[in-house]
């Protein structure tokens, strides 16, 4: 199975990672809200008769915005009230919501519902997510980052050079670097963006489309922004399946809590 499918749904685990993280926002000592009672699905039209939702966790000590793209054919796997998707972003939002963040998750459009590369390259792909963003600045008007993994690394490239003002910078995790694909990052008309990007990508990837080592040079294309780092981790534990899927190193399975503080900790230092 490579990269390009849509990840599985998250296993029996997925509750009591949700657990964990909510009962580390308790012992935080922070004054937060929990996203528990706050989240929610928000739907709106994006281009004339098509509409696109994202799962937005308003938090009132947020300090920015980041709106997660998940990789396979993007969106959320809702089901039962919740996002379901065993996605790295995904299964870690509460991580980021405890990094006194709003949190929103990008689902994916009424007439595109499942992604390939060439859509999230695509001038509608940008419109909807320009949409959901003015959306979100009306929600909380704090600075808004792309967070994107996998194939959503392919998004928030072309996001970023798209949409310029509206995004204060970017995240790439596990990017997707092979140039056998011609909407790959590396790909893209990366020197169009100025704007900071940190790219996260663990050591042990071995799924053949994000390899560790093509990341370097990936990054030296990024010529203008005003600054950008590469960060090359290690640690984790438990990998199993398909290297290209959430819960191989290409997830960052057994680490999330150190990835998110990582990704949280590089965006603040950013922050005007």
């Amino acid at each position: 199975m490579s990269i390009f499918r849509k990840s599985s749904e998250l296993t029996s685990k997925f509750p009591l990672l949700r657990v964990f993280a909510l009962v580390l926002v308790i012992a935080s000592g922070h004054n937060l809200v929990s996203a528990q009672t706050t989240e929610k699905m928000v739907t709106l039209e994006s281009r004339q008769g098509t509409k696109i939702s994202y799962w937005w966790m308003p938090n009132q000590n947020a300090k920015a915005t980041v709106l997660l793209l998940s990789g396979g054919e993007g969106g959320m796997g809702y089901k039962d009230g919740q996002p379901r998707n065993g996605n790295f972003l995904i299964r870690s939002r509460d991580l980021f919501f405890r990094n006194d963040m709003n949190v929103a998750i990008l689902g994916n459009p009424t007439d595109k519902p499942r992604l390939d590369h060439q859509w999230r390259v695509s001038a509608q792909h940008a419109q909807d997510v320009s949409a959901v963003i003015d959306s979100l600045k009306v929600n909380s008007n704090v600075p808004l980052w792309l967070v994107g993994t996998s194939n959503g690394t392919i998004s928030a490239t072309a996001l970023g050079i798209a949409l310029p003002d509206k995004v204060q910078g970017l995240v790439l995790t596990a990017s997707v670097l092979t140039w056998k694909i011609p909407q790959a990052v590396p790909r893209q008309d990366v020197g169009k963006i100025s704007a900071p990007v940190l790219f996260y990508h663990h050591k042990e990837d071995s799924c053949a489309g994000t390899l560790a080592y093509e990341l370097p040079g990936t990054v030296d294309r990024f010529t203008n922004s005003k600054q950008k780092k590469m960060m090359i981790v290690t640690g984790g534990e438990n990998p199993q399946g398909d290297p290209c899927q959430a819960f191989h190193w290409h997830g960052f399975i057994g680490m999330e809590t150190q990835a998110v503080n990582d990704i949280a900790a590089w965006i603040f230092s950013q922050q005007p």
